[in-house]
């Protein structure tokens, strides 16, 4: 039997019309309409229990399944990185990824990824993720930067996965939010899901979510804005974007989640500094950090002359 990927979806009042692979493609950021055609076109979408044609226009209260094939075998080629690794041995990579670098390769964007550049580096990554995410526990957003664990053989990625599981990796980053935080220190704790009105977005919201919290601490004030420590007790797409633009201080720079961008900045000012998990194999707790990337550092610096 195949072993696919099964999601189920009940169409709601607002979505009443909407062609399907449309609404379909509004579902997951990594969808897209021509791959949601496809396949329909193999019969994995049926509706009601039924097969439908492209062109199929949702109702209110359609039950909608999907099942996504597993990822066609394709090679992702090793290729010369200059990688900042901060720590390695023969079970663990810590690396300081870049702001702008994404961490794996997705269908349509098979170079220039942290994988990439790993794969050239060391040649040996756990296969539990698949071909495309080799050795990659968890994950950082393109244009955050800081510190990320990856695993070189199968034993050291279920240990770090159960970690991460378990809420006793320890990851704290620091960011640079919009507006003066009055209090000196916090906790977030608000579910997160698909954004019912942009499916490209995640959003606090009270149906079809997740559990989400975060911590943060003040560490400095200036006129316009706040530089915070946060630490995630979850680990939910865009967790720390999502729950500060939800008590009205999103992230500088963000541009999906915050305002038009007014500093010099390319993404969010948000970096993963901290990362802290026992070892694989000697269960030794260890913990690294990262200093702030030269970007958010001169912003600091201006910022204190204001």
């Amino acid at each position: 039997m195949e072993n696919f990927e099964r999601h189920d979806f009940v169409v709601e009042d607002r979505d009443t019309g909407e062609r399907i692979d449309k609404f379909l493609a509004q579902q997951d950021e990594d969808w897209s309409r021509t791959r949601v055609q496809q396949w329909i076109k193999e019969k994995r979408v049926t509706v009601n229990s039924m097969a439908i044609k492209g062109n199929y226009r949702v109702a209110e209260h359609d039950e909608i399944t999907i099942r996504i094939p597993p990822p066609r075998e394709l090679n992702v080629e090793p290729e010369k990185m200059d990688l900042d690794i901060v720590y390695e041995d023969g079970d663990v990579i810590v690396v300081n990824k870049p702001r702008g670098l994404v961490v794996h390769p997705a269908p349509g964007h098979y170079s220039g990824t942290l994988v990439n550049g790993l794969l050239y580096h060391c040649r040996d990554l756990s296969g539990i993720n698949g071909v495309l995410r080799p050795g990659i526990v968890h994950r950082i957003d393109k244009d955050t930067s800081g510190l990320l664990m990856v695993a070189k053989n199968d034993m050291a990625h279920e240990s770090l996965a159960s970690q991460l599981k378990e809420h006793t990796v320890t990851r704290i980053y620091t960011a640079l939010v919009h507006g003066v935080i009055s209090h000196d220190r916090g906790k977030v704790d608000a579910p997160i899901g698909r954004d019912p009105k942009n499916r490209q977005q995640m959003a606090v919201v009270f149906k079809n979510s997740k559990p989400a919290v975060t911590h943060f601490v003040v560490k400095e004030r200036f006129k316009d804005y706040t530089l915070i420590d946060l630490k995630l007790e979850t680990g939910r797409t865009h967790q720390i974007r999502v729950h500060m633009k939800y008590i009205g201080h999103p992230v500088a720079g963000d541009p999906k989640y915050g305002p038009k961008n007014s500093l010099p900045i390319q993404g969010q000012a948000l970096h993963a500094g901290v990362l802290g998990f026992r070892h694989p194999r000697t269960d030794q707790y260890l913990e690294f950090d990262a200093p702030l990337p030269e970007d958010m550092a001169s912003i600091l610096t201006r910022l204190r002359t204001e």
